[in-house]
């Protein structure tokens, strides 16, 4: 049976006006319940901070509790597994760093593929990296240091958060621009190394100035430049490595996403209360207490800085010649 074209426009416009409608209702009814945001790094690190600061707005703008969980190990793996494979309805969010997107480059069995199994929501923060030495390490600035581990060559000590994360690489891609050689230390999160630092078992690490700030302003270690292009605003008398080393640039991107198939609605809810929320003063003033920098933007921005994340990185992974199973 054949139906009359106008009958037939008639029931397809009906169709999509009442798909249009169900989403938007969908939209309009999350959060119906409590908010999972996974953390893959222990509590007190720089993305734990921010899932606590920006769980609260979200908490008190959408009238749903948001839980952040933290399941470090695997180098963020067992975190970002755990996401992808939940069901993609806004509920289980994860927060997102370089890291996973680099975990491509390092690890050749992975049950996912991170940039095609994740849907970014929003870059909340950047952290700027700072290089910091224990206070024994006579060098006082960039060239001095690259100077002395020359005259070291491997007894200097490099501690990281562990193999192939963020601080690791930034290390190897000062290594490579300065052309050096240190020892790579890797640590299970930021307190053991920056402990190990101060006590001097290290002598130089590479890491979000969130995590160091306030052994910085103790004394406790010494920084000696910050990993941006431009000099932090909050230390302005410290320099960046980008005055000795034209083009080195690490910063910290801290953003929330959920798990592919999640509903543009709510992809779309979500971005506009987190870029309502980071444009809020005291939650920026926050931010910039802990050497953080609120981001924002779009679904879309934050995908395209995590590409570029990906192949950044993917570079230093090859030409340092780092392997992990």
């Amino acid at each position: 049976m054949k139906l009359p074209r106008r009958r037939f426009l008639h029931l397809a416009l009906g169709t999509a006006a009442l798909t249009a409608l169900a989403r938007i209702a969908r939209a309009q009814a999350y959060p119906s319940r409590p908010v999972r945001i996974i953390v893959a790094y222990p509590p007190g690190g720089t993305a734990d901070i921010m899932a606590r600061l920006i769980g609260q707005r979200l908490s008190e703008h959408l009238g749903q509790p948001f839980i952040v969980e933290n399941r470090p190990g695997a180098a963020t793996n067992i975190a970002t597994e755990s996401v992808v494979r939940s069901a993609p309805d806004g509920y289980t969010l994860l927060v997102v760093d370089a890291a996973p997107a680099i975990n491509a480059s390092l690890y050749k069995n992975l049950s996912f593929v991170f940039l095609r199994d994740i849907a970014p929501i929003a870059c909340v923060i950047g952290t700027p990296f700072v290089m910091v030495v224990n206070p024994a390490v006579p060098a006082k600035t960039v060239p001095e240091f690259i100077n002395y581990a020359k005259a070291n060559a491997r007894r200097l000590n490099m501690a990281s958060v562990g193999n192939g994360s963020v601080p690791h690489l930034a290390g190897e891609l000062f290594k490579i621009m300065a052309g050096i050689d240190m020892t790579h230390v890797p640590y299970r999160g930021a307190a053991p190394a920056l402990t190990d630092l101060m006590s001097g078992q290290v002598q130089v690490l590479f890491i979000t100035l969130t995590s160091t700030i306030e052994h910085i302003k103790a004394g406790q270690v010494r920084p000696l430049a910050v990993a941006t292009t431009t000099r932090w605003e909050a230390l302005p008398e410290i320099p960046t490595v980008d005055e000795f080393l034209p083009g080195y640039d690490v910063t910290a991107w801290n953003g929330i996403a959920a798990p592919k198939n999640t509903p543009a609605e709510v992809i779309n809810k979500l971005n506009r209360e987190i870029n309502t929320a980071l444009a809020e003063p005291n939650l920026k003033a926050r931010f910039a207490e802990l050497g953080s920098n609120t981001a924002g933007g779009s679904p879309a921005d934050y995908r395209r800085l995590l590409v570029e994340e990906s192949e950044k990185w993917a570079k230093v992974v090859n030409i340092a010649g780092i392997k992990l199973e």
